[in-house]
């Protein structure tokens, strides 16, 4: 597994402009000597032949905030083995606590906060072109078009309190999975809104909608987050 700048990658197209953002993921599958390329598994089905130099560009990039530092992951199954109970609650117990302490407060609950905050301060930061491009490309990173961001990682985490639960018989599991993937409807709101501020006349009055609602998305993550981490720190 390789962490990437996607800005090198390229089977993405930005039209024609210059975009980096250095922790993307994917899966080397494959390498041919002769031709120098890396068989790269991204988010679509399809498998992508990705030139050796471009890969080692993507790999070294230095654009801020996430330079990939030309991290990568090896994963062995050998010793694999269905998980046991003791074993989600950890899992379980660390996702709550680095949601609910990040190291900094841009992420989990406190970036939530932050970022109804900070997006008050778009219209007068950006230009209206700007203003909209960031709010139709933030709509396509929350929703499930862009396979991260809010939505649809609420609602995977949910199915997966739906199996912690079966797994470890602690029913108060299942109900925090149904409390998730009310978390996941309101952030794929969000999207909407931000889509919304996209096609406006007045982007802003969309955003202060979106202002409204990420405190209160927070707030009942937070609820979620703080009974998971009770719950498993038992």
């Amino acid at each position: 597994m390789l962490i990437l700048d996607m800005g090198y990658l390229p089977y993405f197209d930005f039209g024609g402009q210059e975009f980096h953002f250095g922790y993307h993921v994917v899966v080397a599958c494959g390498y041919d000597h002769e031709t120098q390329q890396v068989l790269v598994a991204d988010r679509d089905k399809e498998l992508y032949p990705l030139p050796m130099a471009d890969l080692a560009k993507a790999r070294g990039s230095k654009y801020q905030p996430f330079p990939p530092h030309h991290a990568w992951y090896t994963f062995e199954f050998d010793g694999g083995h269905p998980p046991v109970p003791v074993e989600v609650h950890k899992a379980i117990h660390e996702c709550a606590a680095g949601m609910l302490e990040p190291p900094i407060s841009n992420f989990g609950v406190k970036g939530m906060y932050k970022a109804a905050q900070r997006i008050k301060q778009w219209p007068k930061a950006l230009s209206e072109i700007e203003l909209r491009e960031t709010c139709i490309n933030t709509a396509i990173m929350i929703d499930a078009r862009g396979g991260t961001g809010g939505g649809i990682f609420r609602y995977m985490y949910a199915r997966f309190l739906a199996e912690a639960a079966d797994i470890t018989g602690v029913d108060k599991l299942h109900q925090a999975g149904n409390r998730m993937k009310t978390v996941g409807d309101c952030w794929e709101a969000v999207a909407g809104l931000f889509e919304q501020a996209y096609q406006s006349d007045d982007p802003g009055i969309a955003l202060d909608e979106v202002c409204t609602l990420l405190p209160e998305i927070a707030a009942l993550e937070e609820g979620v987050w703080m009974d998971l981490h009770r719950l498993t720190g038992e």
